[in-house]
């Protein structure tokens, strides 16, 4: 497959917790560079030296007290540190970005999870980001319990894994409800099934993907 004479390419992978997101995140850079893609894989919070700092602040269980407020002014530092230093750089220089989480995160965990208004969610988007979104999102798509019982086998939670079930179900729908507003956007990944069946969806969305944007690069 050939190689884009173009701009680079915004990818991200978006799932609540179990969904496997770091697993087939790797499978999908793994896919890409067989295609001849140069990927830059990154992740939210974090990609630079502050945003992993952020990270750590914002994973930190010790900090049960931070307001829905300050979670989202945190999200939103390390996510417009992350565009500044590595997402807006490398898409300029033609690379493929794929990120583990970016804005959709945002409005799933502390919107629909934490009932902050999307309004003020895309003020803030609109600001940082400056139009610039995702031209795929790959939503990995798991039931709350089976997504739980993985993440717990994991070893410590972190501050969101200690939050009720009733919180990632909203996340979850908050979710779904995103990817049914942009069906041109996003891809839904049945999680749930096993390892190789869910890369399987993720190679046949992915192959649809390019062979659809590079049909339409050749009839523009």
């Amino acid at each position: 497959m050939m190689v884009d004479a173009v701009p680079g390419v915004f990818i991200t992978v978006e799932g609540s917790e179990g969904s496997g997101k770091t697993t087939n995140i790797a499978h999908v850079r793994a896919y890409l560079e067989a295609a001849g893609r140069d990927v830059l894989l990154t992740r939210e919070p974090g990609g630079t030296s502050l945003g992993e700092q952020l990270r750590g602040l914002l994973l930190d269980h010790r900090q049960a007290a931070m307001s829905v407020e300050t979670e989202l002014l945190l999200m939103i530092a390390a996510r417009a540190q992350h565009l500044e230093e590595v997402i807006r750089p490398a898409l300029a220089a033609g690379r493929w970005v794929l990120c583990d989480r970016f804005t959709d995160a945002s409005y799933a965990y502390q919107g629909a999870g934490r009932g902050m208004e999307p309004e003020r969610i895309a003020v803030l988007e609109h600001w940082v980001q400056r139009g610039l979104r995702p031209d795929l999102t790959l939503l990995l798509d798991i039931p709350v319990e089976i997504g739980l019982q993985r993440a717990s086998a994991r070893g410590e939670p972190d501050r969101f894994e200690c939050e009720v079930v009733a919180f990632f179900e909203r996340v979850r729908e908050g979710y779904l409800a995103r990817a049914e507003a942009e069906p041109d956007r996003f891809r839904v990944i049945d999680a749930g099934r096993p390892p190789e069946d869910v890369q399987q969806q993720i190679e046949s969305v992915l192959e649809r993907w390019l062979h659809e944007r590079f049909r339409n690069q050749m009839e523009s």
